[in-house]
């Protein structure tokens, strides 16, 4: 995907202003694979962020050690190690009062998962879920996988690249299987297909499209098609789905950036913050004002409970 990796040593995408970092995948040569893995030492000190910011890639982190908390968006997890979490490009994060921070990570862009298709749905569960919390068996299990990917990245031997995306199916697969049972699966075919397009291109990336007209064009289709594709493979159609993007867009904002209200409002397709102050309240029962001083980042996050050992 166009602008998601960059060369070693290229300057950090300037963000407009009051709006957090966006953080590209560093790649070692044009045209290498979207992907990289390692500790979070191998990987840099941005793996241990204590800022919010974006990042354009997938992140999935092994955390082994370490106390403090993550924030994701409005959420705000203790560390229990070992843990595994999936963060989504688009969603602003940091770590938080973090202390022994250690761990591996593997960071990829949309690019690398042509081979397995169905593994952005297993990341987007995995990612809506608290950090799976694993026992001495499954934390044996993911370092391996995780030292797996690293060693072959780090060689580049003949075939890494295949090898990498094996790998990596095997660690989703798996995480998968430690977070239960998911949704069913959504029908094969045109529409199904149409309906996963649609879910990543109103997923967290800091900009719109904000209307179903917009994403139709995007997606190279009519609306009506649109509409039946996703309510098809939904249940639902793209109008709440999109409404939805846009209010946890406009949360994300205002939990975790300065922008102003108003700043915020055209950020997230408003022309007229005063609309824009409707639709929030409609939606969220509370005005953006309101929810910026409840949920302000300067002062505390949202404490999330952890899930299930």
């Amino acid at each position: 995907m166009r602008g998601t990796t960059v060369l070693p040593g290229a300057p950090c995408h300037i963000p407009r202003a009051g709006e957090p970092p966006l953080h590209r995948l560093e790649l070692p040569l044009p045209g290498a694979a979207p992907f990289a893995a390692g500790t979070f030492d191998t990987i840099g000190p941005m793996s241990r962020a204590a800022f919010p910011h974006r990042h354009t890639f997938y992140e999935i982190v092994h955390v082994t050690e370490g106390a403090g908390a993550h924030v994701v968006d409005l959420a705000r997890r203790r560390l229990r190690p070992p843990q595994l979490e999936v963060i989504l490009p688009g969603r602003i994060h940091h770590w938080e009062d973090a202390a022994g921070l250690d761990g591996s990570v593997a960071l990829f862009t949309e690019d690398f998962l042509l081979d397995h298709p169905g593994d952005r749905d297993v990341l987007r569960r995995l990612a809506e879920l608290p950090p799976a919390t694993l026992d001495a068996a499954a934390d044996a299990g993911i370092a391996r996988l995780m030292t797996d990917l690293a060693e072959e990245y780090r060689h580049g031997a003949p075939g890494f690249e295949s090898v990498l995306r094996s790998l990596l199916h095997v660690l989703l697969v798996r995480a998968g299987r430690l977070a239960g049972p998911g949704a069913p699966a959504t029908a094969p075919g045109r529409p199904a297909a149409l309906a996963a397009r649609f879910a990543r291109l109103i997923a967290p990336t800091g900009a719109g499209p904000w209307s179903v007209r917009e994403c139709a064009e995007r997606l190279g289709v009519t609306t009506g098609y649109l509409t039946e594709s996703v309510r098809a493979a939904t249940g639902r159609t793209p109008g709440p789905l999109l409404r939805e993007a846009r209010v946890a867009e406009a949360q994300r904002l205002l939990a975790r950036t300065d922008l102003s209200v108003h700043q915020v409002a055209v950020r997230t397709g408003f022309a007229d913050p005063a609309y824009f102050c409707r639709f929030f309240r409609r939606e969220t029962g509370s005005t953006p004002g309101d929810f910026r001083k409840h949920h302000d980042a300067r002062a505390r996050s949202i404490e999330v409970p952890d899930g299930p050992a």
